[in-house]
């Protein structure tokens, strides 16, 4: 298998050779690579344990991709238990930090047939090759909707769980503490309420919000928050045990005389930074490693775009001791919509985009970008002339020979257009393949090629 995983690295870098795109630091040169494409709407990622990345697609599925090569298995399918209608569906996942002795996986999903019935806590058993045995760990108290569902994990140092729940468009449950939406639930990993929260029956931990979609540890281990505004003021926020975050009646900062006097009257947390018109704040994760050094120490945050139309990460610099924001850089506007972001052991960056449309437009795709040096050369992977997909660029009218390891026999290829349709389609013999482009129009293109083992894609361009 680590053969093969080596071969299918081999395979599909060479397709984008010639293509890396570069970004300039101060010091530092980051290296994109294109790590897998046509995903269905990736939500949550996480770097499992394995080395692996894992992710929820919202349609109600979790994939496991091996981030050299690309290989991507489908290791949980619940799309019958699962209502992914608009903004609903299968959302976050926290993977169990101790995964050797406690193999489990916590997921949300919103549940329900045609129309979103409520949102659900659950965890699954990771078995080697798949997730089985659903425990449900918090379920009948959480409603969900078509919009605002939360939804983010996170597992702290002491080993609770974190979990967002939005409003789901009703916008007087922030507000209630008998009702557990708009919240920051603070929970045991067997769903038991902590002795230590702020209110020892009670899952709350944090209140006032709309609807909060990322969350992470920062500076000196405080805990932070993205949050979704209206058509205005997205928040960026220190999270504080027992404390209002202030929605519906604050919008950001307080700042109108109406505002002015619910925050005073009711210790609300402002923003550390809010943008407007809303540029929809995403998943977020702290950049705690040298190997970029412009960004240790600060955090990156996913931005889908929102009314303003400009999706990118955010890279964001704190004061000393993390309670003030004093400077956001962007980068990466040019993948259209970016849903969540996560860093490797080495520093690498990963992201997850949605597409350029709402609520999820295709291809979607998993990104890296690694400081350079810090990869596999390109005259490395071409010395081993393992496969070729040649002439790339390709120009209309020509045929594209495929050629490729005797392993890969077998298997079935499709070339995708980004616009979903399916172009061209057939087995892959024992030898080679060749893909006849005469009839396709330019433009951005993937290849997919589906085995016994996985899938693994690249994209091409056709000019």
């Amino acid at each position: 298998m680590k053969y093969l995983n080596t071969l299918l690295f081999c395979l599909f870098s060479i397709f984008n050779y010639g293509q890396l795109d570069t970004v300039t630091l101060e010091t530092s040169i980051l290296v994109k690579s294109e790590v897998a494409i046509g995903l269905n709407v990736p939500w949550d990622i996480e770097w499992g344990p394995d080395d692996h990345i894992w992710a929820t697609e919202r349609r109600g599925t979790v994939v496991r991709i091996e981030p050299n090569s690309g290989l991507t298995t489908t290791i949980l399918d619940i799309r019958s238990q699962v209502s992914a209608v608009q903004e609903s569906g299968l959302l976050g996942l926290a993977i169990h930090p101790d995964f050797e002795n406690s193999p489990f996986v916590y997921l949300v999903y919103v549940y329900g047939a045609d129309f979103p019935s409520g949102e659900r806590l659950v965890r699954f058993t990771w078995d080697g090759s798949q997730l089985v045995n659903e425990e449900i760990i918090l379920d009948n108290n959480i409603s969900a909707g078509f919009i605002h569902n939360g939804s983010r994990l996170m597992i702290t140092d002491d080993m609770k769980l974190l979990m967002t729940t939005g409003d789901f468009g009703a916008t007087d449950t922030s507000q209630d503490l008998s009702n557990l939406n708009g919240k920051l639930l603070r929970i045991n990993l067997d769903g038991t309420i902590p002795d230590d929260n702020p209110d020892p029956t009670s899952y709350v931990y944090s209140f006032g919000h709309r609807n909060s979609q990322g969350i992470a540890y920062g500076p000196n281990r405080q805990i932070y928050a993205s949050e979704h505004g209206p058509d205005s003021s997205d928040e960026f926020n220190l999270i504080l045990p027992n404390r209002n975050y202030g929605w519906p009646a604050v919008i950001g900062s307080c700042n109108t005389s109406a505002e002015i006097n619910f925050c005073n009257n009711n210790d609300v947390v402002e923003p550390l930074i809010e943008w407007t018109p809303c540029v929809a704040v995403n998943g977020l994760s702290y950049y705690d490693h040298p190997a970029i050094p412009e960004w240790e120490g600060k955090m990156l945050m996913a931005v889908l775009g929102g009314f303003a139309r400009l999706p990118r990460v955010s890279v964001l610099t704190f004061n000393e001791d993390g309670t003030q924001v004093t400077q956001e850089d962007q980068y990466f506007d040019e993948f259209g919509r970016i849903r969540d972001i996560i860093v490797s052991p080495e520093g690498v960056v990963y992201f997850a985009t949605n597409g350029n449309n709402y609520p999820g437009s295709g291809p979607n795709m998993i990104i890296a970008y690694s400081k350079e040096g810090t990869v596999s050369s390109t005259d490395d992977i071409l010395d081993q002339e393992m496969i070729t997909l040649y002439p790339i660029p390709a120009h209309r009218g020509q045929t594209i020979s495929l050629t490729y390891n005797k392993d890969l026999a077998g298997g079935q290829y499709q070339v995708i257009g980004y616009d979903g349709k399916i172009n061209q389609e057939g087995s892959l013999p024992d030898d080679n393949q060749s893909i006849n482009i005469k009839d396709i129009p330019s433009g951005h293109y993937y290849v997919s090629v589906t085995s016994d083992i996985g899938r693994i894609t690249k994209s091409f361009v056709v000019e």
